[in-house]
């Protein structure tokens, strides 16, 4: 019973579907229950800031169902790429009901696409990778893994780190910022892992080649198939796709920074180096993903399993929220710089 809150993930395709087939202010349901309902919601909803005890910790982290959950994701997202890509060809769509349609499926690609394909991407498992490999791809984001794990979370609440927001930076060049150098890193160290194999950067290894030629495929494919005016509506779905995983980055590690000591190196992470939220409807929806400390402490721990503690520094508000908040810098500093000044204290 207690994997069944995650299954509210699927409310998303369903809406999504609404506005695929619907014209007007329909076209941006997906929107409006994300940014407009759900942080209106979680205003009314207490915090969950419980944890499993030990016994159930043991039993949830058996319990496949979480996994099969993950793994129905990958033929719901291409099952609604699909229905896009039809979708968005209609006649007679305004410009505002494109939009509306192509910031719906942007949406999978962030919650769904991006999401769910990092935390197949952290599992020890090359079948759980292969699926989170294919679900970054439907948002052009694959060389989210090699830098995410091997770069981010070695590098987090540093200035060294791409995806770390520094104090006072605008959101708006952030997702520039973090994009672009999370990209250059990637290659970065896909690069240096081949020369430690003593193999040529170019080979067939090198996971960054790899995905540059599924990205080049996949465009090419929906050239071929649909045609110019679909494939510019894909790439905009990725880009919003992009974009939210990039807010979310923002919100999650803003302005919180681990020291460094005497022999250049930074303390270990630990779990106040990341922004926690406990507001329930957005880590159901995200996989837990708002209880980001936990899985910067321990990455390799799977969503379920992700704990709630005193020391990790809260958000005064879930994701979506914060991630409204966000878009307003100066409010956002105001409120954001307070709390940072607080943990100081």
């Amino acid at each position: 019973m207690k994997a069944l809150k995650y299954f509210s993930v699927l409310i998303l395709p369903v809406i999504a579907y609404i506005s695929f087939t619907s014209k007007g202010w329909m076209t941006y349901i997906p929107i409006i229950f994300v940014f407009i309902f759900i942080p209106f919601l979680e205003l009314f909803i207490k915090p969950n800031k419980n944890n499993f005890s030990k016994e159930e910790e043991k039993k949830e982290k058996e319990n496949k169902l979480y996994t099969y959950l993950l793994y129905a994701t990958l033929p719901i997202q291409i099952l609604f790429l699909l229905l896009f890509f039809e979708s968005i060809q209609e006649p007679n769509l305004t410009n505002s009901e494109i939009t509306g349609r192509i910031l719906a499926m942007g949406i999978l690609c962030g919650v769904i696409g991006i999401n769910v394909g990092h935390e197949l991407g952290h599992r020890n498992n090359r079948v759980d990778e292969f699926i989170g490999e294919i679900l970054l791809l439907t948002s052009l984001n694959t060389h989210f893994l090699p830098y995410h794990n091997a770069g981010h979370h070695f590098n987090v609440a540093t200035s060294e780190d791409a995806a770390t927001a520094r104090k006072n930076e605008i959101i708006y060049l952030f997702w520039i910022r973090s994009h672009i150098s999370s990209y250059i890193q990637a290659w970065k160290l896909e690069n240096k892992r081949m020369k430690n194999e003593n193999r040529s950067w170019f080979h067939h290894q090198n996971r960054m080649i790899i995905y540059t030629f599924c990205n080049i495929i996949l465009l090419g494919l929906i050239y071929l198939f649909y045609g110019q005016f679909v494939l510019f509506a894909f790439v905009a779905t990725a880009i919003t796709g992009i974009v939210l995983l990039e807010t979310v980055n923002y919100i999650e590690h803003y302005g919180l920074l681990r020291n460094k000591k005497e022999n250049g190196r930074y303390e270990r992470v630990q779990r106040n180096h990341s922004w926690n939220s406990d507001h329930q409807v957005g880590q159901a929806l995200l996989f837990n993903l708002s209880r980001h400390s936990d899985h910067h402490y321990n990455g390799a721990k799977h969503y379920q399993l992700l704990k709630s503690l005193p020391e990790s520094p809260q958000m005064p508000t879930g994701y979506p929220g914060m991630m409204l908040l966000s878009l307003f810098p100066p409010l956002w500093f105001w409120v954001m710089n307070t709390k940072i000044k607080k943990l100081s204290n």
